[in-house]
């Protein structure tokens, strides 16, 4: 869980404060100064305590240490990301605020913006969540719901409604979403140093 979350953490720094070295003293620093990534911790910590954890009476402990966690850290940033949701190392929330993250599953590296949902869509067979490649963008507002494939290197434009497969590298955007070009998530996912040996 925890090489995971420090991958997490790796993506919120930039080229130049890698150049200069970075420590487990950063790292540790980087993590108390940035809300997002307590958001990010609270989810592999309840998803790792869930799925891999199997100590039962320590176990149970750490169960009512998250579900208190659990309950504040949404309420205090309005974002929630269920444990049920399978996402990569490298995941990178801009602003939180108006997030709501179902049981979806979600590729490396992906950046996801405030305002967006993720979640149950779609009638009978259609119905489902949506399963993401890797280096997606997803813009402030978008909507993404249903069975459907995201694929790698997208991008998703602010306030699009998405409940169709998108190809990969393709840039979508609008209500309903429209592919407009298959520039891709290209300079929308800053990739530093570090992601290059992830």
């Amino acid at each position: 869980m925890m090489q995971i979350y420090i991958e997490d953490v790796k993506r919120y720094f930039d080229n130049a404060e890698i150049k200069r070295g970075i420590t487990n003293w950063m790292l540790l620093k980087k993590v108390f100064n940035t809300n997002t990534l307590w958001i990010i911790f609270v989810y592999r910590f309840g998803r790792w305590l869930h799925y891999d954890y199997h100590v039962p009476i320590i176990k149970t402990i750490l169960k009512i240490f998250n579900y208190i966690v659990s309950t504040i850290v949404p309420f205090l940033y309005n974002t929630h990301i269920q444990i049920k949701a399978d996402i990569g190392k490298g995941l990178y929330i801009g602003h939180y605020g108006g997030i709501w993250i179902g049981p979806v599953k979600m590729g490396m590296n992906c950046n996801i913006s405030q305002e967006v949902t993720i979640g149950i869509g779609g009638k009978g067979e259609q119905r489902g969540v949506p399963e993401f490649g890797n280096n997606v963008y997803i813009g402030p507002g978008a909507k993404i719901f249903g069975k459907i494939t995201i694929g790698n290197n997208v991008a998703i434009g602010a306030n699009s409604v998405v409940s169709k497969t998108v190809a990969d590298n393709a840039v979508v955007v609008g209500n309903p979403a429209r592919i407009v070009s298959y520039e891709g998530s290209n300079g929308l996912i800053e990739l530093n140093e570090f992601d290059q040996t992830i």
